[in-house]
């Protein structure tokens, strides 16, 4: 399926074929009323009872660090979600004991190995914790 030139939009007053050509249409009027300046000022900073937003400026000498943090913040919350799984699970009594044993070991040999690689890149588990705005932080408080 190819995308419709600017060209190919149907006169005005007419409906769109199909709902791609709908949308591909209003993404274009869209466009256009864009300004065409590059912005050079920095978004202003949002203050509020949180404070200041938290933002990765990437930059040529940081991009390594910064692809990084955000592997291992992915990381992070995957590992999180993985254990509260496995309280679920064991609240549930789905699981043996040696199950259980096996779990626990696993989620902590983790936990470690995120502290480990945290360190190597100056980083610290809290750092991790991305600031999504209005819906909070990506990941829970610690405890």
């Amino acid at each position: 399926m190819t995308c419709p030139s600017p060209s190919a939009m149907p006169p005005a007053g007419r409906r769109p074929v199909d709902r791609f050509t709908e949308v591909a249409d209003a993404a274009t009027r869209a466009y256009r009323r864009l300004p065409a300046a590059a912005r050079t000022d920095p978004p202003p900073a949002v203050t509020g009872p949180r404070g200041a937003a938290q933002r990765i400026n990437t930059g040529p000498d940081t991009v390594e660090r910064d692809l990084v943090k955000l592997v291992l913040t992915l990381v992070e919350l995957l590992r999180q979600l993985m254990e509260r799984q496995a309280l679920h699970r064991l609240d549930a009594g789905d699981l043996t004991e040696e199950q259980e044993e096996h779990l626990g070991s696993t989620l902590m040999i983790l936990h470690d190995r995120m502290i480990e690689l945290c360190a190597r890149y100056d980083l610290s588990l809290k750092d991790l914790n991305l600031d999504l705005g209005p819906l909070g932080t990506l990941l829970p408080p610690s405890d």
